[in-house]
């Protein structure tokens, strides 16, 4: 595995597959940096991309299979790994969405930070990334 790692959000999925900054990074960095997604985030990313891309006019079963192989670049974590930090993450969270609690408590589990467009997590105690500065981590 290499030393560097981060959880991924549904939404750093979703940019992936609805724009190109965020693909070109995991693609740029998958050798040299360990991409995590919680099931719980890959469940909810395959949804927003079916509908946005539906929204859009496009193909949702090519988005869908784009997401897939997108997500060959990174490790699946089920909740086996992650859930014993499910009520610690949950309160971090409680007044903001509760429902990422999957991706906290992966981050608590694997000991990295999170790379996501979501405020929620900003002040949860573990370190987050956004894509316009993710590249700093992956190089260091």
């Amino acid at each position: 595995m290499p030393g560097r790692a981060l959880v991924l959000d549904a939404n750093i999925l979703v940019r992936a597959v609805l724009g190109n900054r965020a693909r070109q990074i995991i693609e740029t960095y998958a050798g040299t940096v360990s991409f995590f997604i919680p099931e719980a985030a890959y469940r909810e990313a395959e949804e927003h991309v079916a509908a946005l891309v539906v929204k859009r006019g496009g193909d949702p079963h090519k988005a869908l299979t784009f997401l897939r192989a997108l997500a060959g670049a990174a490790e699946s974590i089920t909740a086996d790994v992650y859930g014993e930090y499910e009520i610690e993450a949950r309160e971090r969270l409680a007044k903001r969405d509760p429902e990422d609690w999957p991706i906290l408590a992966s981050a608590l589990a694997l000991g990295c930070p999170i790379w996501t467009e979501d405020t929620d997590f900003f002040g949860c105690g573990v370190a987050t990334w956004t894509s316009d500065r993710v590249q700093m981590f992956c190089r260091e």
